[in-house]
Protein backbone atom coordinates (compact mmCIF):
# COMPACT_ATOMS: atom_id res chain seq x y z
CA UNK A 1 0.00 0.00 0.00
CA UNK A 2 1.19 3.77 -0.49
CA UNK A 3 4.07 2.40 -2.99
CA UNK A 4 7.02 2.36 -3.56
CA UNK A 5 5.79 0.70 -7.02
CA UNK A 6 7.71 -1.74 -9.23
CA UNK A 7 7.80 1.50 -11.94
CA UNK A 8 9.93 1.36 -14.93
CA UNK A 9 12.58 4.06 -14.52
CA UNK A 10 11.48 4.63 -18.18
CA UNK A 11 8.05 5.04 -18.36
CA UNK A 12 5.72 8.25 -17.85
CA UNK A 13 4.16 8.17 -14.19
CA UNK A 14 0.64 8.48 -14.25
CA UNK A 15 -0.94 12.80 -13.76
CA UNK A 16 -3.90 14.45 -13.21
CA UNK A 17 -4.77 16.84 -16.00
CA UNK A 18 -8.01 17.83 -15.22
CA UNK A 19 -8.80 21.44 -13.95
CA UNK A 20 -9.16 21.84 -10.92
CA UNK A 21 -8.12 23.65 -7.13
CA UNK A 22 -4.86 22.11 -7.02
CA UNK A 23 -2.55 24.25 -4.02
CA UNK A 24 -4.68 24.17 -1.16
CA UNK A 25 -5.75 21.68 1.01
CA UNK A 26 -3.26 19.27 3.35
CA UNK A 27 0.67 19.13 2.29
CA UNK A 28 1.33 15.40 2.16
CA UNK A 29 4.58 15.37 4.34
CA UNK A 30 2.65 17.05 6.96
CA UNK A 31 0.06 14.18 6.93
CA UNK A 32 2.47 11.89 7.15
CA UNK A 33 3.84 13.75 9.81
CA UNK A 34 1.11 13.90 11.86
CA UNK A 35 0.36 10.41 11.21
CA UNK A 36 4.17 8.83 12.21
CA UNK A 37 3.71 11.75 15.76
CA UNK A 38 -0.19 10.40 16.24
CA UNK A 39 1.82 6.82 16.16
CA UNK A 40 4.45 7.45 18.73
CA UNK A 41 2.32 9.06 20.82
CA UNK A 42 -0.11 6.76 21.30
CA UNK A 43 -1.09 6.39 24.94
CA UNK A 44 0.29 9.73 26.15
CA UNK A 45 -0.04 13.11 25.59
CA UNK A 46 2.03 14.94 22.84
CA UNK A 47 4.98 16.00 23.88
CA UNK A 48 5.58 19.99 23.61
CA UNK A 49 8.00 19.97 20.30
CA UNK A 50 5.30 17.59 18.61
CA UNK A 51 2.27 20.27 19.29
CA UNK A 52 4.43 22.78 18.01
CA UNK A 53 4.54 20.58 14.82
CA UNK A 54 0.79 19.86 14.80
CA UNK A 55 0.15 23.62 15.05
CA UNK A 56 2.24 24.49 12.55
CA UNK A 57 0.87 22.34 10.03
CA UNK A 58 -2.70 23.68 10.11
CA UNK A 59 -1.16 26.79 9.05
CA UNK A 60 0.80 25.66 6.24
CA UNK A 61 -1.56 24.38 3.94
CA UNK A 62 -1.00 25.02 0.58
CA UNK A 63 0.94 25.61 -2.00
CA UNK A 64 0.39 29.09 -3.70
CA UNK A 65 2.27 28.30 -6.70
CA UNK A 66 0.66 25.55 -8.00
CA UNK A 67 -2.09 26.44 -10.93
CA UNK A 68 -5.74 24.65 -11.18
CA UNK A 69 -4.48 23.43 -15.13
CA UNK A 70 -0.97 22.17 -13.65
CA UNK A 71 -0.67 18.33 -14.43
CA UNK A 72 -0.19 17.00 -11.04
CA UNK A 73 1.01 13.12 -10.00
CA UNK A 74 -1.21 10.31 -9.01
CA UNK A 75 -0.80 8.98 -5.63
CA UNK A 76 -0.06 5.72 -5.61
CA UNK A 77 -2.08 3.52 -3.61
CA UNK A 78 -1.80 0.00 -4.04
CA UNK A 79 0.03 -2.60 -6.17
CA UNK A 80 -1.23 -6.54 -6.22
CA UNK A 81 0.71 -9.48 -7.35
CA UNK A 82 -1.77 -11.92 -9.04
CA UNK A 83 0.67 -14.70 -7.33
CA UNK A 84 -0.65 -13.66 -3.97
CA UNK A 85 -4.27 -12.74 -5.00
CA UNK A 86 -5.87 -15.90 -6.33
CA UNK A 87 -8.67 -13.45 -7.49
CA UNK A 88 -6.94 -10.47 -8.92
CA UNK A 89 -7.92 -11.32 -12.69
CA UNK A 90 -7.11 -8.84 -15.25
CA UNK A 91 -5.33 -8.97 -19.07
CA UNK A 92 -4.02 -12.04 -20.14
CA UNK A 93 0.00 -12.46 -18.96
CA UNK A 94 -0.36 -9.48 -16.77
CA UNK A 95 0.23 -10.09 -13.36
CA UNK A 96 0.50 -7.09 -11.48
CA UNK A 97 -2.28 -4.50 -10.68
CA UNK A 98 -0.90 -0.99 -10.01
CA UNK A 99 -3.87 1.73 -8.75
CA UNK A 100 -3.34 5.16 -8.16
CA UNK A 101 -5.75 7.91 -7.51
CA UNK A 102 -5.78 11.81 -8.01
CA UNK A 103 -6.44 12.66 -4.22
CA UNK A 104 -8.89 15.62 -4.39
CA UNK A 105 -12.48 14.53 -4.30
CA UNK A 106 -13.71 17.21 -7.31
CA UNK A 107 -14.06 14.52 -10.41
CA UNK A 108 -16.88 13.82 -12.59
CA UNK A 109 -20.88 13.89 -11.60
CA UNK A 110 -19.89 12.43 -7.96
CA UNK A 111 -17.19 15.00 -7.34
CA UNK A 112 -14.50 12.29 -6.04
CA UNK A 113 -11.20 10.94 -6.63
CA UNK A 114 -9.94 10.36 -9.85
CA UNK A 115 -8.48 6.49 -10.10
CA UNK A 116 -6.16 4.92 -12.63
CA UNK A 117 -5.90 1.33 -13.21
CA UNK A 118 -2.47 0.06 -14.26
CA UNK A 119 -1.98 -3.81 -15.70
CA UNK A 120 1.67 -5.23 -16.33
CA UNK A 121 3.93 -8.07 -16.63
CA UNK A 122 6.39 -7.27 -13.91
CA UNK A 123 8.87 -9.64 -15.23
CA UNK A 124 9.45 -7.02 -18.29
CA UNK A 125 10.15 -4.39 -15.50
CA UNK A 126 13.96 -3.78 -15.70
CA UNK A 127 15.39 -0.54 -13.98
CA UNK A 128 12.75 0.79 -11.50
CA UNK A 129 12.12 4.67 -11.06
CA UNK A 130 13.43 6.57 -8.24
CA UNK A 131 12.71 8.88 -6.55
CA UNK A 132 8.54 8.36 -7.62
CA UNK A 133 7.28 11.68 -7.80
CA UNK A 134 4.20 12.79 -5.58
CA UNK A 135 1.91 15.72 -5.67
CA UNK A 136 2.73 18.41 -2.64
CA UNK A 137 -1.30 18.98 -1.52
CA UNK A 138 -4.21 16.45 -1.40
CA UNK A 139 -7.57 17.43 -0.77
CA UNK A 140 -8.35 15.86 2.36
CA UNK A 141 -5.58 13.67 4.45
CA UNK A 142 -8.42 10.47 4.42
CA UNK A 143 -7.45 10.51 0.73
CA UNK A 144 -4.03 9.38 1.92
CA UNK A 145 -3.19 6.04 2.74
CA UNK A 146 -0.56 4.86 5.41
CA UNK A 147 2.05 2.49 3.79
CA UNK A 148 1.55 -0.81 5.15
CA UNK A 149 2.01 -4.36 3.46
CA UNK A 150 -0.89 -6.34 2.55
CA UNK A 151 -0.99 -10.14 4.00
CA UNK A 152 -3.87 -11.12 1.90
CA UNK A 153 -6.33 -13.80 3.26
CA UNK A 154 -9.08 -15.61 0.42
CA UNK A 155 -12.51 -15.97 2.10
CA UNK A 156 -15.89 -16.95 1.37
CA UNK A 157 -18.24 -14.33 0.78
CA UNK A 158 -22.31 -14.71 -0.38
CA UNK A 159 -24.21 -12.64 -1.76
CA UNK A 160 -26.00 -9.27 -0.52
CA UNK A 161 -29.19 -10.54 0.56
CA UNK A 162 -31.71 -7.95 -1.01
CA UNK A 163 -30.80 -9.46 -4.57
CA UNK A 164 -31.41 -12.97 -3.49
CA UNK A 165 -34.76 -14.90 -4.45
CA UNK A 166 -37.74 -14.14 -2.00
CA UNK A 167 -37.86 -17.30 -0.86
CA UNK A 168 -34.27 -17.76 0.32
CA UNK A 169 -34.54 -14.34 1.95
CA UNK A 170 -37.30 -16.01 4.32
CA UNK A 171 -35.50 -18.94 4.67
CA UNK A 172 -32.25 -17.08 5.76
CA UNK A 173 -35.03 -15.16 8.20
CA UNK A 174 -36.40 -18.13 10.15
CA UNK A 175 -32.82 -19.46 10.04
CA UNK A 176 -31.57 -16.21 12.31
CA UNK A 177 -34.70 -16.30 13.95
CA UNK A 178 -34.25 -20.08 15.08
CA UNK A 179 -30.62 -19.07 16.15
CA UNK A 180 -31.67 -16.51 18.05
CA UNK A 181 -34.68 -18.55 20.14
CA UNK A 182 -31.77 -21.27 20.88
CA UNK A 183 -29.73 -18.38 22.16
CA UNK A 184 -32.50 -17.63 24.33
CA UNK A 185 -32.87 -21.06 25.79
CA UNK A 186 -29.11 -21.52 25.98
CA UNK A 187 -29.21 -17.99 28.34
CA UNK A 188 -29.05 -18.62 31.78
CA UNK A 189 -27.00 -15.65 33.70
CA UNK A 190 -26.59 -14.91 37.25
CA UNK A 191 -29.50 -16.02 38.89
CA UNK A 192 -31.66 -12.99 39.87
CA UNK A 193 -31.88 -14.20 43.55
CA UNK A 194 -28.04 -14.55 43.81
CA UNK A 195 -26.77 -12.49 46.32
CA UNK A 196 -23.12 -10.42 46.52
CA UNK A 197 -21.00 -9.51 49.13
CA UNK A 198 -19.84 -6.36 47.15
CA UNK A 199 -20.62 -4.17 44.21
CA UNK A 200 -17.20 -5.63 42.59
CA UNK A 201 -18.51 -9.54 43.38
CA UNK A 202 -21.86 -8.60 40.79
CA UNK A 203 -20.18 -6.32 38.40
CA UNK A 204 -17.36 -9.80 37.82
CA UNK A 205 -20.69 -12.40 37.60
CA UNK A 206 -21.92 -10.44 35.07
CA UNK A 207 -18.90 -9.88 32.92
CA UNK A 208 -18.35 -13.56 33.42
CA UNK A 209 -21.96 -14.68 32.17
CA UNK A 210 -21.06 -11.96 29.46
CA UNK A 211 -17.87 -13.91 28.31
CA UNK A 212 -19.94 -17.01 28.02
CA UNK A 213 -22.51 -16.04 25.89
CA UNK A 214 -22.13 -16.70 22.26
CA UNK A 215 -21.69 -14.56 19.74
CA UNK A 216 -24.79 -13.55 18.01
CA UNK A 217 -24.73 -14.96 14.03
CA UNK A 218 -26.60 -12.96 11.20
CA UNK A 219 -26.52 -13.40 7.26
CA UNK A 220 -25.37 -10.16 6.84
CA UNK A 221 -22.86 -9.23 9.14
CA UNK A 222 -21.34 -12.76 9.15
CA UNK A 223 -21.67 -14.79 6.03
CA UNK A 224 -22.90 -12.44 3.03
CA UNK A 225 -20.18 -9.30 2.10
CA UNK A 226 -16.87 -8.75 4.92
CA UNK A 227 -15.43 -5.77 5.81
CA UNK A 228 -12.66 -4.24 4.52
CA UNK A 229 -9.90 -3.77 1.38
CA UNK A 230 -10.60 -7.04 -0.49
CA UNK A 231 -10.28 -7.78 -4.29
CA UNK A 232 -13.19 -9.79 -6.03
CA UNK A 233 -16.11 -10.70 -3.76
CA UNK A 234 -19.89 -9.10 -3.63
CA UNK A 235 -20.92 -5.86 -3.50
CA UNK A 236 -22.89 -4.63 -0.28
CA UNK A 237 -25.78 -1.61 -0.61
CA UNK A 238 -26.29 -1.05 2.74
CA UNK A 239 -26.64 2.52 2.00
CA UNK A 240 -28.82 2.29 -1.32
CA UNK A 241 -31.18 -0.07 -3.41
CA UNK A 242 -29.02 -2.36 -5.54
CA UNK A 243 -27.62 -0.82 -8.92
CA UNK A 244 -26.38 -2.49 -11.40
CA UNK A 245 -23.01 -1.29 -12.35
CA UNK A 246 -22.23 -1.93 -16.53
CA UNK A 247 -20.04 -1.71 -18.74
CA UNK A 248 -20.12 1.34 -20.85
CA UNK A 249 -18.60 -0.15 -23.93
CA UNK A 250 -19.86 -3.78 -24.03
CA UNK A 251 -22.77 -3.83 -21.02
CA UNK A 252 -21.52 -6.87 -19.58
CA UNK A 253 -22.38 -6.24 -15.74
CA UNK A 254 -18.96 -5.26 -13.86
CA UNK A 255 -18.31 -7.34 -10.59
CA UNK A 256 -16.02 -5.44 -7.74
CA UNK A 257 -12.13 -5.65 -8.66
CA UNK A 258 -11.68 -3.81 -5.59
CA UNK A 259 -13.12 -2.66 -2.37
CA UNK A 260 -11.15 0.36 -0.50
CA UNK A 261 -13.22 0.29 2.86
CA UNK A 262 -12.77 2.35 5.99
CA UNK A 263 -11.75 -0.19 8.29
CA UNK A 264 -10.61 -3.84 8.18
CA UNK A 265 -13.32 -4.63 11.09
CA UNK A 266 -16.88 -2.48 11.64
CA UNK A 267 -16.96 -3.85 15.40
CA UNK A 268 -20.66 -5.66 14.38
CA UNK A 269 -18.96 -9.15 13.98
CA UNK A 270 -15.83 -10.56 15.09
CA UNK A 271 -16.40 -13.35 12.59
CA UNK A 272 -14.23 -11.64 9.68
CA UNK A 273 -11.10 -10.88 11.75
CA UNK A 274 -8.40 -13.15 11.09
CA UNK A 275 -7.71 -15.21 14.41
CA UNK A 276 -4.48 -13.67 15.35
CA UNK A 277 -5.69 -10.08 15.02
CA UNK A 278 -8.85 -11.18 17.45
CA UNK A 279 -6.87 -10.25 21.09
CA UNK A 280 -6.65 -6.76 19.31
CA UNK A 281 -9.51 -5.83 17.52
CA UNK A 282 -9.16 -2.40 18.65
CA UNK A 283 -5.95 -1.85 18.26
CA UNK A 284 -6.04 1.10 15.34
CA UNK A 285 -3.77 -0.84 13.61
CA UNK A 286 -5.84 -3.89 13.08
CA UNK A 287 -9.72 -1.77 12.48
CA UNK A 288 -7.76 0.85 10.28
CA UNK A 289 -4.08 0.02 9.08
CA UNK A 290 -4.31 2.24 6.07
CA UNK A 291 -6.33 5.78 6.93
CA UNK A 292 -8.38 6.34 4.00
CA UNK A 293 -12.37 7.16 4.23
CA UNK A 294 -13.84 7.98 0.63
CA UNK A 295 -17.28 9.49 0.27
CA UNK A 296 -19.41 8.32 2.27
CA UNK A 297 -16.70 4.65 3.25
CA UNK A 298 -17.32 2.43 1.18
CA UNK A 299 -15.70 2.79 -2.62
CA UNK A 300 -15.51 0.14 -5.30
CA UNK A 301 -14.19 0.06 -8.90
CA UNK A 302 -15.27 -2.37 -10.92
CA UNK A 303 -13.74 -3.68 -14.52
CA UNK A 304 -15.59 -5.53 -17.22
CA UNK A 305 -14.89 -9.21 -17.38
CA UNK A 306 -15.42 -9.13 -21.10
CA UNK A 307 -12.32 -6.83 -21.68
CA UNK A 308 -10.53 -5.88 -18.37
CA UNK A 309 -9.57 -2.69 -20.90
CA UNK A 310 -12.71 -1.50 -21.29
CA UNK A 311 -12.84 1.69 -18.86
CA UNK A 312 -13.60 0.83 -15.31
CA UNK A 313 -16.25 2.45 -12.81
CA UNK A 314 -16.70 3.31 -9.69
CA UNK A 315 -19.65 2.99 -6.96
CA UNK A 316 -19.96 4.27 -3.45
CA UNK A 317 -21.57 3.12 -0.10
Amino acid sequence: MAGPLLWPADEPWPVCTSVHAKGRGHLLADVRLQRRIQEDARGREYTEGEQRLVDGMARGNHVPGLREDDPLPMLAVAQLYAREVPDLVGPVGQDLLQVFWCPFEVHGDGRTIDVVLKWRRSADVGAVLRPQPEQPVVGRAECVPTMCVVHPEQIVEHEYVGLLDEGLQEEIDEWEEGLLDEEGEDEQGPSSSASYGTYEEYAAAMAAAQAEEPEEVGYMSDLSIAPGWKVGGFASWHLSDPAPVGCQVCGAAMPPLLTVDKWECDGASRSWLPIEDRVADNDPHVRDPVGVYLGRGLMRVHTCPTDPAHPHRLSFQ
